[in-house]
Order: C-alpha cells, then sequence, then structure tokens
C-alpha cells in the first residue's frame, strides 16, 4: 500500500505560532547574507536548529560552518546561548519570565565559489545569486517543517529583480513579502535574483503556467535562443504524455548563469535551481552538455519530490534519511531525464551516446566487484564528498549512471516481454503520474515499486533488483543495452557528446583505452588493472611531457593514434616531489564509447526515444 499523501503548504499547518523572517540581501554581492527571525516562545528552556538535511541534497548542509555572526535577544536584552557538545546544527538557550518571543539576528556567509557548500546553499556574485531559505533560518526543534508557519519578507539588492516560486503577497520598494507559508514550504522555493533576469514564458499545450528563469552576469548572456526555448516547450509537453498529470499549479525553471558559482542542480516540488556556466545555454556546444540538467531536474518534480522513498520522506529537517532508494529516485529519473531529452530534442540529446558514455563509465569502475550499487546510495552522505582520486576502485554516487543503466534494462524487458505492447512509461505513468496540483509528498517502499513493476508485466522483479542493486555485480552493466538491441564497442572518434564533454570540460577520457581519465594536465584518476595502472602512474598527478616533448593534449592524441603503428608511448609526469616516466604498453589507439546495433535485434531504443506529442515532432531519433 501506498503512503500516504501529505500537502506541502498552509494546508498542512496545526495552530503552531507563525515565526517572521527578514532576509537582507543588500550585502550578499560581497558575500554575505542578514537575517533576522522573531520566533515565538514560551519561558523556559528552548533549543533552536539550523536545517541540517536539507531535501534532494542527500547529505549535511553546511550552513552552520558558514555562520558569522549569531545574536538572541528577549525584550531588548541579549540572550545566552550555548551550542549543543554532540548536535553542532543545535543552540540551546533560556527564555526569561515574561517574554513571549526570541529574537535572533545572524550573518550567514555566502561565497560566490560555493566551495565547501552544498547544492541547497546560498551562493552570490556582484551581479546575480541564489538564496536558499534553509540556509538563513534558525527554528525550534521538534516541530514539524510541514505544521512551522513562517512569514517572510526579502529585500534585494539595489536594481535587482527576483523570482520564486513562493507566493508574494506584496511588493515594498527593493523588499518582496510572501504570503504566509510553512517552513517546508519556504525551503522548498528558493529565490534567483541579479541584475540581468528575464522570465520566460514557456507554453505547452494541457500544462499548467511554466517559466524558464534565467539571472546571467551579463545582458548578453540572457540573449535565449529561440531553439532551446522550443526545446523546452517540447520537454513540458513531452513529461505531461509520460506522467499524465503536472504535481504542481505552476513551475519554474530557475538557471543561473555564472563561470562564479560552481555547478549544479536541485529539484523542488515547483521550480528548479539550475547553476550553470554563464554561456551555457548561448553555446550550442556547451549546450549539448548541460542542457540535460534542466530535463533531469524537473523529473524530480515527479520522482524525488511528489513520490518519495518512506526514508527520506522525514517530518522535519534533523533526522537523517534512509537513502537507500537513491537508485529509485535518482538512478530512475536520471534514465527518464535521458528519455525525456531525446524525446524533446533537448540540447540535440541522442539516447545511444548517453548510455555509451554511462556502460563505458561502469564498465571502468572496478569498485562494483566489491561493493554494491544500494551501497553506493546509503553511503551517499559522504560519497558526494568524496576526491576524484581512486573513485574507479572505491566507487562514487553511481546510483545515477548505474541506476540508469538497471532501469534501461527493466524497460528493454518490459518491451520484449510484452512485444511491444507495454513499457517502462506504463509503471512510471502508474507509479509516479496520476495526478494534478499543488504540491504533496507521497512515499513509497521498494516492495511498492516491485508491486507497481509486477502490474505491468509480471516477472520476477525482486531477484532481478537482488541481483543488480542489492548485490556487488563486477560484470559490465550491458544487458539493458543489448536487450534493447546494441551493444557497447569502441570508436577511434568521439560521440558529439563525448567530443562536447571534452571541450566544455577541459577532459580527456581514455579510460577505454590506457585507463586515465584527465583534465588539462592533471591525472584525474586510472582505472585499476589498466595499461596505465601496470605502467605504475599515480591518481593526481601531473601529466608534464609525451614522449620526451612538453605535454599538449595534441602531441597526447598523436602519441596514442601512433600506438597502433607500433609507437612508443612513455609518460613524465610529477607526483608530490618526484617526477617519474612511465612507460604504457598500449597497441590499440585512441578509443572511445560507443553503441551500435545488433543485426537481427529489434532496435527498442529507437521506441524509447520516439517522440509521444506533436510538440516533439522534431526531436531526433537514436
Amino acid at each position: 500500500m501506498l503512503g500516504a499523501a501529505v500537502a506541502v503548504g498552509l494546508a498542512a499547518l496545526s495552530a503552531a505560532p507563525p515565526i517572521d523572517l527578514e532576509v537582507d540581501l543588500r550585502d550578499a554581492p560581497s558575500g554575505v547574507v542578514h537575517a533576522r527571525l522573531v520566533i515565538p516562545a514560551r519561558p523556559g528552556p528552548l533549543t533552536l536548529v539550523a536545517p541540517k538535511w536539507l531535501p534532494g541534497d542527500h547529505r549535511p548542509s553546511n550552513a552552520v560552518a558558514e555562520l558569522a555572526s549569531l545574536a538572541v535577544t528577549a525584550g531588548g536584552r541579549p540572550l545566552a546561548w550555548t551550542r549543543d557538545p554532540v548536535d553542532p546544527y543545535a543552540f540551546h538557550l533560556q527564555v526569561p519570565r515574561g517574554a513571549d518571543r526570541v529574537e535572533v539576528a545572524l550573518d550567514q556567509l555566502a561565497p560566490p565559489a560555493g566551495q565547501g557548500s552544498s547544492a541547497a546553499g546560498s551562493s552570490f556574485t556582484s551581479q546575480l545569486g541564489v538564496l536558499g531559505w534553509g540556509t538563513a533560518v534558525l527554528v525550534p526543534a521538534g516541530v514539524p517543517a510541514a505544521e512551522q508557519p513562517v512569514r517572510a519578507r526579502l529585500t534585494l539588492p539595489r536594481g535587482w529583480k527576483a523570482s520564486t516560486a513562493l507566493p508574494i503577497a506584496a511588493r515594498e520598494g527593493e523588499a518582496m513579502r510572501f504570503a504566509p507559508a510553512s517552513l517546508e514550504l519556504l525551503v522548498d522555493s528558493p529565490v534567483l535574483a541579479g541584475r540581468h533576469l528575464v522570465e520566460l514564458p514557456v507554453h505547452a499545450p494541457g500544462a499548467p503556467p511554466h517559466l524558464l528563469v534565467v539571472a546571467a552576469e551579463s545582458e548578453e548572456a540572457l540573449a535565449i535562443p529561440a531553439e532551446l526555448r522550443g526545446d523546452v516547450e517540447r520537454l513540458v509537453a513531452e513529461a505531461g504524455a509520460l506522467f499524465g498529470a503536472y504535481p504542481f499549479a505552476s513551475y519554474r525553471f530557475l538557471v543561473t548563469l555564472s563561470d562564479e558559482i560552481v555547478f549544479s542542480g536541485l529539484e523542488h516540488h515547483q521550480c528548479a535551481d539550475m547553476r550553470m556556466p554563464e554561456r551555457a545555454l548561448l553555446d550550442p556546444v556547451a549546450r549539448r552538455t548541460r542542457a540535460g540538467l534542466l530535463s533531469h531536474e524537473y523529473v524530480h518534480a515527479w520522482n524525488g519530490k511528489s513520490r518519495r522513498p518512506q526514508g527520506m520522506a522525514t517530518a522535519d529537517f534533523q533526522a537523517p534519511p534512509d537513502a537507500r532508494l537513491l537508485w529509485v529516485y535518482e538512478g530512475l529519473t536520471h534514465y527518464l531525464g535521458w528519455v525525456l531529452a531525446a524525446r524533446s530534442g533537448l540540447g540535440g540529446a541522442r539516447l545511444p551516446d548517453s548510455i555509451a558514455v554511462a556502460a563505458q563509465g561502469m564498465a571502468s569502475t572496478t569498485g562494483r566487484a566489491w561493493r554494491s550499487l544500494e551501497d553506493t546510495a546509503a553511503a551517499a552522505q559522504v560519497g558526494y564528498g568524496a576526491r576524484s582520486e581512486g573513485a574507479y576502485a572505491r566507487r562514487s554516487v553511481d546510483f545515477y549512471w548505474e541506476g540508469a543503466l538497471v532501469w534501461l534494462e527493466a524497460d528493454a524487458r518490459i518491451r520484449r516481454e510484452s512485444r511491444g505492447a507495454r513499457s517502462l512509461d506504463d509503471f512510471v505513468r502508474a507509479f509516479l503520474g496520476g495526478r494534478s496540483g499543488g504540491p504533496a509528498v507521497s512515499a513509497y517502499r521498494v516492495e511498492d515499486v516491485i508491486a507497481a513493476l509486477g502490474k505491468v508485466a509480471p516477472l520476477d522483479w525482486a531477484g532481478f533488483l537482488e541481483a543488480r542493486v542489492v548485490r556487488a555485480r563486477p560484470e559490465a552493466p550491458t544487458a539493458g543495452i543489448e536487450a534493447a538491441g546494441w551493444r557497447l564497442s569502441m570508436s577511434e572518434t568521439p560521440s558529439s557528446l563525448q567530443a562536447a564533454q571534452e571541450r566544455v570540460l577541459g577532459s580527456f577520457n581514455l579510460e577505454a583505452s590506457v585507463g586515465l581519465y584527465l583534465s588539462d594536465d592533471r591525472v584525474v584518476d586510472v582505472v585499476p588493472g589498466s595499461p596505465a595502472a601496470r605502467a605504475g602512474i599515480p591518481p593526481g598527478a601531473k601529466l608534464v611531457a609525451v614522449n620526451g616533448r612538453k605535454h599538449t593534449r595534441q602531441r597526447l592524441e598523436d602519441a596514442l593514434r601512433a600506438t597502433e603503428r607500433g609507437g612508443a608511448l612513455e609518460l613524465l609526469v610529477e607526483s608530490g616531489e618526484r617526477f617519474r616516466t612511465h612507460a604504457i604498453a598500449w597497441r590499440g589507439g585512441l578509443r572511445y564509447p560507443v553503441l551500435v546495433r545488433e543485426a537481427g535485434v529489434p532496435d527498442l531504443l529507437a521506441a524509447v526515444a520516439a517522440p509521444r506529442t506533436v510538440a516533439a515532432v522534431h526531436a531526433p531519433a537514436p
């Protein structure tokens, strides 16, 4: 039985007295956010908490680490506070007799680069920024977030505009006063603000109002191509066709374009917070690598927000979540993000290209031999902060990519067993769709996932998931590719997606050949057991020279191609204070992953990627 739906907003509020919150962003361009709170209280002990586990972030917030000032008063008199000795997010104080409220004043640092911050954190530059409300509040402990009313007011820097899904009650000069909302809804409604900001309507038949909201470092970066706007309109239409309903009254794609803010995306019920480089939408090549973030975060409105694993549907922001079902929350979202991007033509997406890159990455991850997919989800809170070096051996947050490949296999199995009559679309519509309107949360367990799959196709889904998710599985996760009528192969040239990724990221992905992943001249990681690993090249080293000449990407490419003709491949690397030349035994040239058709097997990827609406007829086929 599915978990009961819980409204997110005023409908769920109890008689808890409201908190008044004022946030002042006038110093945010300098990296400081000021907040003032008036919190109803009774005389006696009071514990205030900073939200720790913000939804969608999958790791603890760093808000308490960025506090620059904290003062608590009652009736104008300062109150002493002490931090809890075991919970740094909790602050204890004593409310004096006769007081019915406490006033809190805090300053929160919002570093422009976002270093050390989570995706839910606030980030600002001199021209723009994103306010995550959860990083600017302290609230009474023990009150469910859906039951704590907040009356918020926000002051912007002069000349800035702002956009948010939070209902606005009034505009007061440079300030915005919002309608009372639950703490849950407030935290779920970030504010995108900036000197250069535009709201563009997104039209799709039968869909509620949508806006593409863009804030950029310059006015020039706001020249959003008509092609992209058309892609987003088709994305909205295709999502409606897939899910059968829209679980929100309106929706905003909040896009921050800045080279000073770290790339990230975070889902919300009625919006998505997406932070990209300044030219990510203008440059067609950059758009090829970044546009998929729009489809991924949009899918989360259904999967992750409206429907959520029971262990992640916590009552407040202090309880740690049980993240073992992130292979559904993020893995299924990643797969559906690929699918909807292909169906809508978003950024020129091609489904086989995305699958090939993910499959090769997982095939190179030797950590799959000792560590299960479910374990990467259970350890997500430490996985996000892990260093890049050693990720092939250690595994990372693989519930995105391998999770997507598991769902591809499920889709292909359903299509084959039903001879094309049914697909994963039927599961998605029944399990994630079906309800339109304002935000609400309906929780599920893994048993609910298995039961819903069984209604679409009577297969041993419990055994299927046990083998692929719960147990370590060293073999390459290509069964879904093969079931769909394709196979993972190699090419001397990169796909358009791989070429775009390497140009935009400054990377050189050689995991399919010598087993290196490079970022400019840095050896990010080395595939265990690969030719580069056998030659002794350590992760984290700096590549200095190729065959006796100073390293450039072109010289490395030329040397790799020459290995097919017997050419040498000797790399001089700097590691710590040591320099060493490593001779790599390799005769395979350049190799890039690619999917090729399997003769005599129906092409199911073409069916998966086929548009479902007239609005998406221009979406490219695989």
